[in-house]
């Protein structure tokens, strides 16, 4: 087959067989640029990006590289310094006589883009052909039952027509992956990463390295390339939905309480969603809200957040693996007619997300990476969905989510764009070479349609409207609920002045649920597991369990029992699933701290018989013992019982002295 070759040189022509190693392309490479440092030398099936050194792909054949028939090989290279034999030719590897590697195989190494593991969801559609079935059209389809034609046959997750037909803006990742994964003989893992990460910043050092870098110098070859904004064609992320209502409502009441905005982080999971060819889904089970300084018309909060590494462990052991999906914040502003109506602010005549949001959204996403095997460093994109819950039309309250495009990404990571006065511009700024962390500034434009329908190309210097950087995301919540965490009702964290997690909040609850006398479930009866299923509801709780991590009574294994036990989904069908709770250390001690923590039980026969009153609680046993020994045994009339009693008829206190007052409320007995 004929491999085409570009390098800076020149193009070249060569035959190859398909099975050739890749060794016999170094070879021909380096007959063309006999001035090539053997060891720099990357290969690309596109001009700029997606490089691949040689070194990383010995062993493999030109064939399983995804190679064809006239395809184009694009070279690059760094010049050696000293003369031809200031740098060997790398090994190729040797096929082994005995089977086993080669010296150089070894040396090889496993590449970036293997050694990484993708989430489940990523796992299953690669399993998964994503092609769509059609039924036989009765219309147009001429064969049998068991034939097939071009009006029944499956269809491609990227038809297009489809997309068009459904109302389905973007292609799902992994439908974006089919479309542009090259179709070869080899398996997918065999073939070169057809993704590569977007970056706008200048190459140093400069790959001809024939000038001083950056910012004393700059090329063609090291300068990135002109920008032309432009709608992403995919999405990493479909759908967000939320798994409770009750889950809003609880991050809202902060807002309703105070008037002032929140911010919390959202803690899901990544599901597949049918309703997208190959769709993902980002499943949100809880919020966890970081430290943060509300105000009535925005918020302030410290990224990256103190706590993200514990609570992310956290997360990672409950009974289904949770991240962070996401975050949501609030921008609600009751309007000045009637106070419980939010004002409409965010909409097609105004703006979605503001210029500042979308900055700060694209420092989050390129923050969490999405692993990928497609990319050839591992990572691509990020599946970080930004929500905001803000005005309706009709003065309601609901979620608005999004992402930012990976252009987003790359022109923040180059320190190229930044916000306006105006919510909907994004500023573009201004190149600067005066110190070490230079910023060059390409030209970037963006299209648009003008008065008479025609596209229109234009500079986007000095700004540009923020719609260009945006990726929409729809939402919604399940018809039927099953939420992991069962609760909602213990204190959320950072909320001073409103909520306050207290130990003895803890231990309250626990004895009000009788748990410091619960067995376990081989030991238990009917009343005891009625306890326990009320125990698992109280226990499911997100802003609990991350509270009782931090207090110290349990141990790191501990709280990962803790965690995987209350959230399984079927912790309250299936009582035993505490067991492994209930029988650690930390639980333990835990119960032995809410006994302390009962109020004092009285005697209800040798000490006499008192009201309900809480003064009661903070007498002393032996004054009761005391008490007890002095009864007279005597009768009485009036108010005094025939044990001598009197009973005060203002606080019902059994008085068992011979004086005239109450000796509690000091009162005349009567």
């Amino acid at each position: 087959m004929l491999i085409r070759i570009r390098s800076k040189l020149g193009n070249f022509r060569f035959e190859f067989l398909p099975t050739a190693d890749i060794s016999e392309l170094l070879s021909k490479i380096l007959e063309t640029s006999p001035d090539a440092d053997p060891s720099t030398i990357t290969i690309s099936n596109q001009p700029r990006g997606n490089e691949t050194k040689v070194s990383r792909l010995k062993g493999r054949n030109l064939q399983s590289l995804g190679l064809k028939h006239g395809d184009l090989v694009f070279v690059a290279y760094q010049s050696r310094e000293t003369g031809p034999s200031s740098s060997p030719i790398p090994e190729v590897s040797v096929p082994s006589t005995n089977g086993q590697p080669s010296a150089a195989e070894a040396d090889t190494g496993t590449k970036p883009w293997e050694a990484v593991q993708e989430d489940a969801v990523d796992v299953y559609w690669r399993s998964q052909d994503g092609k769509m079935p059609r039924s036989r059209d009765s219309r147009f389809c001429k064969h049998g039952a068991n034939g097939m034609c071009d009006y029944c046959m499956p269809l491609e997750p990227y038809d297009a027509t489809y997309h068009s037909e459904q109302n389905i803006k973007h292609l799902s990742y992994h439908a974006y992956l089919r479309k542009i994964t090259p179709k070869a003989s080899g398996t997918a893992a065999s073939l070169i990463p057809p993704l590569s990460p977007l970056s706008y910043k200048v190459k140093v050092p400069c790959p001809n390295q024939s000038h001083a870098p950056w910012p004393a110098g700059i090329c063609t070859a090291c300068q990135p390339s002109a920008i032309t904004l432009q709608s992403q064609p995919f999405r990493m992320v479909d759908h967000l939905e939320i798994a409770s209502t009750d889950i809003v409502d609880r991050f809202l009441q902060a807002w309703r309480l105070t008037g002032l905005q929140r911010f919390g982080f959202f803690i899901g999971h990544y599901e597949p969603y049918d309703k997208v060819p190959m769709g993902i889904k980002a499943v949100v089970e809880a919020i966890y809200e970081p430290p943060q300084e509300g105000e009535l018309d925005g918020l302030t909060v410290a990224i990256p957040w103190e706590e993200e590494p514990r609570i992310k462990e956290l997360a990672r052991n409950a009974s289904k693996p949770l991240t962070v999906v996401g975050y949501v914040f609030t921008d609600l502003d009751p309007t000045p007619d009637d106070r419980t109506k939010s004002v409409y602010k965010r909409h097609g005549g105004s703006f979605f997300l503001s210029s500042l949001e979308a900055i700060f959204a694209a420092t989050l996403q390129k923050a969490n990476p999405t692993t990928s095997r497609s990319s050839t460093d591992g990572h691509f994109a990020s599946r970080l969905v930004t929500a905001v819950l803000t005005g309706t039309e009709d003065g309601g309250i609901d979620v608005s989510a999004y992402q930012v495009s990976e252009q987003a990404t790359a022109m923040v990571e180059a320190d190229m764009i930044e916000a306006s006065v105006d919510p909907g511009i994004v500023r573009v700024k201004e190149e600067d070479r005066s110190h070490d962390s230079a910023r060059y500034v390409p030209d970037v434009f963006f299209r648009y349609k003008n008065e008479y329908g025609l596209e229109v190309k234009k500079s986007a210097k000095p700004c540009f409207p923020v719609e260009y950087l945006l990726v929409n995301v729809s939402h919604g919540f399940p018809q039927n609920p099953s939420p992991l965490f069962q609760s909602t009702k213990f204190s959320i964290e950072h909320r001073p002045g409103l909520e306050s997690q207290r130990i003895e909040d803890v231990l309250s609850l626990l004895l009000q649920l009788g748990a410091p006398e619960l067995p376990l479930s081989r030991h238990s009866t009917g009343d005891d597991t009625h306890k326990r299923v009320e125990l698992a509801r109280s226990l499911s709780d997100w802003h609990l369990i991350a509270f009782l991590g931090t207090t110290g009574l349990f141990s790191e294994n501990d709280i990962k029992a803790f965690m995987r036990a209350v959230s399984s989904p079927n912790v309250l069908e299936d009582v035993t699933l505490l067991d492994p709770l209930l029988a650690t250390d930390g639980w333990q001690t835990l119960m032995t701290f809410a006994r302390e923590h009962a109020p004092p039980q009285h005697p209800s026969t040798s000490a006499p018989r008192t009201s309900s009153r809480t003064m009661d609680q903070d007498i002393p046993q032996e004054i009761f013992d005391q008490i007890a020994a002095q009864q007279p045994t005597g009768g009485g009339s009036g108010n005094t019982s025939s044990a001598g009693i009197r009973i005060c008829p203002h606080c019902t206190y059994e008085n068992t002295h011979s004086g005239t007052d109450c000796e509690v409320c000091g009162l005349p007995l009567g």
